[in-house]
């Protein structure tokens, strides 16, 4: 059965598509592994195992009730690719998902790990504080709890507008459909409503500055300049920064959700960084 059991005992579905070296996807926030579909299916077709997980409390994973703090995450990941025996991987993230890479490598040994893409990355710390003065305030935090709690399904309606900018802003409406968008939302409202708010209160109070160090493989970032759930400029600009020897990949006008808006050119450069 494709389940992974975790140092808790949580079990953490995951699709392994493929032959050929692997490549694990690393979700979104409130997202499971369903979220790759238009990316894993392309790469498997050019030869390589496409394995995607859905973390705790996410799609059809053990909706655990506890375990969000970024370190037992990170575990979790480490536990995946211990389980499968998987070696020279490439890790994909997108969003958090970048977060729980970071925090896999500072953490664990990384030498199973070959290259990194970050695809949105909401790092290297969202909240503002004495030494983060670019960052969100806490109100904002307190402000999307207290909307996912008092409607959850009109709150991530409402947030696909900005997720991937559609709407009278966005020039080329055709790229991404409307069922596209309510295809994507159903993915979310699978999700534990605890674990979305856990994960949420994670990712923002997390500071992973101290992690950046930890990369030490080739790294690609890949950002739109148009993103608005993590500014270029406060996210991917500062990480490309941090982190010595990457390459920072910027997509004009592209929204935070472009693994589907922008996604045949997003397959066309991750398989070019697998390569």
């Amino acid at each position: 059965m494709p389940f992974i059991k975790t140092n808790d005992g949580t079990s953490l579905y995951y699709r392994d598509w493929g032959a050929g070296s692997p490549v694990v996807f690393v979700s979104s926030w409130a997202l499971g592994g369903a979220m790759w579909e238009y990316q894993m299916a392309p790469l498997c077709d050019h030869g390589l195992r496409c394995i995607a997980y859905d973390r705790r409390g996410h799609g059809r994973s053990d909706d655990s009730g506890s375990g969000y703090a970024f370190h037992t995450l990170a575990d979790d990941l480490a536990a995946l690719i211990a389980q499968l025996d998987l070696r020279e991987v490439a890790l994909v993230g997108h969003s958090m998902g970048c977060c729980e890479i970071a925090r896999y490598l500072a953490r664990h040994d990384a030498s199973r790990i070959a290259r990194v893409a970050l695809i949105s990355p909401t790092m290297p710390f969202i909240l503002r504080t004495a030494d983060n003065p670019e960052g969100v305030s806490r109100i904002g935090l307190d402000t999307a709890i207290a909307a996912l709690r008092a409607d959850r399904p009109r709150y991530f309606a409402e947030g696909a507008i900005k997720f991937f900018s559609i709407g009278a802003q966005w020039p080329r409406p055709a790229l991404l459909s409307s069922e596209m968008v309510q295809w994507a939302i159903q993915l979310i409202l699978q999700s534990s409503p605890y674990a979305v708010v856990e994960c949420m209160r994670a990712h923002w109070e997390t500071d992973f500055r101290p992690d950046m160090g930890a990369f030490t493989m080739p790294t690609l970032i890949i950002h739109g300049d148009n993103d608005l759930s993590a500014p270029l400029d406060l996210c991917g600009r500062r990480i490309a920064g941090l982190i010595a020897g990457s390459h920072l990949n910027v997509y004009e006008g592209a929204p935070h959700g472009l693994f589907l808006t922008h996604k045949d050119r997003l397959n066309s450069d991750l398989l070019t960084f697998m390569r």
